[in-house]
């Protein structure tokens, strides 16, 4: 944004829509002290609200009969895109410095999940471990620090990326994670694949370079055998393999889209090509979600009032994720998980080879893709199988809220509890403070809660607990309510969805449809494009659903990949005539060149590559007499010579490089992630 550079910037504050809710006003989160009342009574324990109201066994489950599985993974994916709250990276409270794995004291950092003692997820224990988000800098109790003691800042969380819907779960969130996912060395503008592994000759996302990584392994592997977390442009990308195979696809994409690219485009660098293809790449992520996903989400008629149509780039609005959205509103997708992870065959039938999975079986254990058969059976048994249907009794499988895996933590977690307490960890306000915010009717009492969830059980045990519908937790209240006609949520989270997803293509200068960012013909072939042609042109499927978020039966409600409309890169096609007069530009080492002819004027404009500068004439022209000026040189830059903003710390010797430079560290320190600070080993 170029009045205010930091809108929907990585590492800056999640935006609140409303003020924050503390105990203190501050930062103490809502729970914390038990002797603080609400509408004069106590907030419910958030175990207990998983265990009454939200768990679901895994063979209580509802099918959808609308959408297939991978609507259910799109959400993930979509959300890994805009937002990532990180936590405390200390692992221990700050005061005793115990550990928050061991103790059940809630001190900052940690926030335990009291547990009663009949409690067969933690066998002994009294708590969860639960890491508070890390507060934004001066924010919180942190503003005394920074001496500012006149006007306390409320604790405001961290939103890790940018908000953009952008692909960054493709390309990363900061230059140092993009320029690691980059192929620099390819005159294709590609992405770095994995070269140990490959699924029938397609390509894998890379492993991470971090070994060993904390992704589990496959016990009967051979001895010395590590199949370790993958490396994506969001670092979630293992958690589950569905996701993983998602990140993959679009892998692919990109590389597919650059080879074609450089194809049509011989005089194009491998940097244009690169931009070029991720410039289509964030494309048609924002079309998927806004023309296939969101509308089924939110129904016709939220899309109508809180999306609408697209009238172009608005300066005035914040495109930055909200808390609310973020916290609450968007994990309305964990009830739509199903515990069962399928794998098909080439004829969508199930396969003895690959039997089904139960979910904890997956959570962080990328051999499940590589030694089960690769994308293709994970994509058909998602396309061909209904996601779980959120049904207000059956609101969290099994799977997530007895046996949730995190790297961090030895046992298993609940991530119910863990979405509640962490709604409570940021402050939000409650249920009926949200649905005054979207407009809707405030519910005082039991017979107003019945108005908005059919099941009257569930409200009975919704007041059991909480008493007051003002208490209640705004993800529960949300998650409860009846959907609207033709949507998979309720009124409130329509609205905040909606109203997120309006701020966040209103507010991008770079959206696809604003003026000037594709041409015409671009944009026309950008349409026909969708998830199901990414998925015929990336894996060995061949046949797919036209939507692939609609379910279908197959074979009858499939069709062949020929038949499934495509773009046309001939639109992104540059072509230049031979200049009579002038002959063909000459191209440069380490650069390239963009040819112009309008008016009967012709004209070249000549760049250099990252770390090259341009020596001689930027323009020339063509006259009468031939090119006004010779060619200019790219010369690589020494950067190593920069004094006023030196490339490595102090403590590392700089090493010019053609194209770039190293930091290199004396034993027996060693280069940190950053790449250019010397640590000790």
């Amino acid at each position: 944004h170029r009045e205010h550079p930091r809108w929907g910037a990585s590492n800056t504050a999640l935006v609140r829509w409303l003020p924050p809710s503390y105990e203190d006003g501050l930062s103490q989160p809502r729970g914390w002290d038990p002797n603080v009342r609400y509408n004069g009574v106590q907030l419910p324990l958030v175990r207990e609200v998983t265990r009454k109201i939200i768990y679901a066994s895994n063979e209580a489950i509802t099918e959808d009969n609308l959408y297939s599985d991978i609507i259910m993974v799109w959400g993930q994916y979509i959300d890994h895109d805009i937002a990532f709250t990180p936590q405390s990276t200390s692992r221990a409270t700050f005061l005793t410095g115990k550990e928050c794995q061991i103790t059940c004291e809630k001190q900052n950092p940690c926030f335990p999940i009291k547990v009663t003692t009949n409690d067969a997820l933690t066998s002994g224990v009294d708590c969860l471990p639960f890491y508070r988000s890390s507060p934004v800098c001066g924010s919180g109790d942190h503003g005394i620090l920074f001496g500012n003691l006149s006007a306390l800042n409320p604790r405001q969380q961290i939103n890790g990326l940018t908000s953009f819907l952008d692909a960054s779960t493709v390309y990363g969130s900061t230059p140092a994670t993009e320029s690691k996912l980059r192929n620099l060395t390819s005159k294709e503008g590609l992405l770095r694949v994995n070269i140990k592994y490959h699924d029938n000759h397609r390509e894998y996302l890379p492993f991470t370079d971090r070994t060993p990584s904390p992704c589990a392994q496959d016990s009967n592997a051979s001895e010395g055998e590590r199949i370790e977390c993958f490396m994506a442009g969001d670092s979630r990308s293992s958690e589950v393999t569905s996701l993983a195979a998602m990140h993959t696809l679009w892998l692919r994409e990109h590389n597919r889209l650059a080879r074609a690219l450089k194809n049509i485009n011989r005089h194009w660098t491998a940097e244009k090509i690169y931009q070029e293809a991720r410039k289509i790449v964030g494309a048609l992520h924002q079309i998927i979600t806004l023309r296939d996903y969101i509308p089924k989400i939110i129904g016709p008629d939220a899309f109508n009032l809180y999306v609408g149509l697209y009238t172009g780039y608005d300066s005035t609005m914040n495109p930055t994720v909200s808390n609310i959205f973020s916290t609450a509103a968007f994990r309305f997708g964990h009830a739509t998980i199903q515990p069962i992870v399928r794998r098909l065959n080439a004829q969508y039938l199930e396969d003895p080879e690959l039997p089904n999975l139960h979910l904890h079986e997956v959570f962080f254990s990328p051999w499940r893709l590589i030694k089960g058969g690769g994308l293709d059976p994970l994509l058909r048994g998602l396309l061909a199988h209904s996601a779980k249907l959120q049904v207000q009794d059956q609101l969290l499988n099994e799977e997530l809220t007895e046996k949730l895996f995190v790297l961090t933590n030895n046992g298993s977690l609940d991530l119910a509890s863990l979405n509640l307490q962490r709604g409570r960890d940021h402050g939000l306000p409650g249920y009926n403070d949200w649905r005054e915010f979207c407009g809707l009717p405030k519910l005082e009492t039991r017979t107003d809660l019945n108005t908005v969830i059919t099941n009257h059980k569930v409200t009975e045990k919704i007041m059991d607990l909480y008493h007051n519908p003002s208490n209640i937790d705004v993800w529960l209240g949300g998650l409860v309510e009846d959907f609207l006609p033709g949507a998979r949520t309720g009124p409130l989270f329509a609205c905040i969805i909606g109203k997120q997803m309006r701020a966040l293509r209103d507010g991008d200068r770079f959206w696809w449809e604003n003026d000037n960012v594709f041409t015409e013909a671009q944009k026309h072939e950008l349409q026909k494009h969708s998830l199901s042609r990414v998925i015929c042109d990336n894996t060995g499927i061949t046949q797919v659903p036209e939507d692939a978020f609609q379910l279908g039966k197959f074979p009858q409600d499939f069709k062949n990949c020929d038949n499934i409309p495509a773009m046309n890169l001939a639109a992104w096609q540059e072509f230049y005539q031979e200049e009579e007069m002038c002959g063909t530009p000459k191209s440069v080492e380490n650069g390239d060149f963009v040819y112009c002819s309008e008016y009967g004027k012709s004209t070249v404009t000549y760049s250099c590559q990252y770390g090259f500068e341009l020596r001689g004439e930027k323009q020339l022209t063509c006259t009468s007499k031939g090119w006004n000026f010779e060619a200019p040189t790219c010369i690589d830059i020494n950067e190593c010579e920069n004094e006023i903003n030196p490339p490595c710390s102090p403590s590392a010797k700089c090493i010019n490089t053609k194209g770039s430079y190293k930091c290199v560290c004396t034993d027996p320190y060693k280069l940190a992630e950053d790449g250019r600070t010397c640590i000790g080993n």
